[in-house]
This record gives C-alpha cells, sequence and structure tokens, in this order.
C-alpha cells in the first residue's frame, strides 16, 4: 500500500473516531476533507450543483445519523459513497413519476475550446449526462458509473429488470446524439 494512501486512511479514522465521540470539530473536518469527492458523486445523479448540493447534505446527515452502523469493512470512504448514492436514488424516488415519457427539452451545451485526447472535456460530458431525464440519468449512472446490476438497479428503483435495461439503452441513444450534435456544431465551427 502506498505510504500517501495510508497517511489519507490515518487521518480519516483519526476523524471517525472523534465523530464518533460527537466530537463537532471532528464532524465538521471529516465534512470538508469528504465533501468535495462526495458532491462529485452527488453530481452525477443531479440536474445541476444546487441539486447535488442538497444530496450531499441530505447524504452526511443520513451518515452522521447512522455511524453506529459502519462496522470497520471496507474503506471508510466507501460507505460514506455509497449512502451518497443512496440518499440519490432517495431523493429520484420520492421526485420520480414513473411514466417514461420523452420530456427530455434539447438544451444548448456550450463547446469548449480545450480538449483531451478524445475531443471532449469532463464537463462537458457531465453536462450531457445531467441533461438526462430523471430516470435515464440515474439508471446510467448506477450502470455505468457505480457497476449496479439491472436487478440491483430494478430493485433500488421500483422498476422491472428489462425496464432498467430499456432505459440504459434510451440514454445512451441521448448521449449519442447529443455527442453526434456536438460533433457536427464542432465541424461546422471549424469550416466556418
Amino acid at each position: 500500500m502506498n505510504k500517501m494512501m495510508t497517511t489519507v486512511d490515518n487521518r480519516l479514522q483519526t476523524l471517525w473516531d472523534g465523530c464518533l465521540r460527537n466530537d463537532r470539530k471532528q464532524q465538521e473536518m471529516l465534512y470538508k476533507v469528504l465533501a468535495p469527492k462526495m458532491l462529485a458523486v452527488c453530481m452525477r445523479y443531479a440536474k445541476d450543483k444546487d441539486e447535488a448540493q442538497d444530496i450531499l447534505q441530505e447524504g452526511f446527515i443520513k451518515m452522521f445519523k447512522n455511524m453506529g452502523n459502519y462496522r470497520g469493512e471496507g474503506s471508510l470512504e466507501g460507505w460514506i459513497r455509497r449512502i451518497m448514492v443512496h440518499s440519490a436514488i432517495s431523493r429520484y424516488r420520492k421526485a420520480k413519476n414513473m411514466v417514461l415519457v420523452e420530456d427530455f427539452a434539447e438544451q444548448g451545451i456550450p463547446v469548449s475550446t480545450a480538449y483531451n485526447d478524445n475531443g471532449l472535456e469532463t464537463r462537458d460530458l457531465m453536462n450531457m449526462v445531467q441533461q438526462l431525464p430523471d430516470t435515464y440519468r440515474s439508471v446510467f449512472n448506477m450502470y455505468a458509473i457505480e457497476g449496479f446490476s439491472h436487478q440491483e438497479i430494478g430493485n433500488k428503483l421500483g422498476m422491472t429488470e428489462l425496464l432498467s435495461r430499456t432505459t440504459l439503452h434510451r440514454a445512451r441513444t441521448i448521449l449519442k446524439e447529443k455527442l453526434n450534435g456536438l460533433a457536427v456544431r464542432e465541424r461546422r465551427y471549424m469550416a466556418g
């Protein structure tokens, strides 16, 4: 194990021990250390940064209420990450209307002038994923990013495994269309 990783793990463990003793300063420090990483997780499930911050707050509240449930099996950061994902799923479940209607409104995506090797910046891809309808975005993130199976997605979101597969396919189709549209706009820009 890498020495820097051990130092980070030790720091988290020290903060966690303080949290278990209800030390408010340690709780605040744990929040400050993990909030940026957890916000990135929440952003994948949210429509915008405000919603992601709401999910983050809900997740940390759940985490602090359930500190005693962490048994030390696996990484603490991984356990907290799962809470964030479950908070996003819970929020989605409360807000969802299970009618899978194409209510998707095409929004302009700002074309960046700085590109990576794939010709697209990460923030552009994030924008595209965030523009997916709620159901599509949740299924896409759970499958492609978090590694859930379609059966697990179905159980967590209250849908069949087949509907999870269909929804993922539709989400990918929308993303491909968006990527193609972006490529066309870029070619026109470069030609013009």
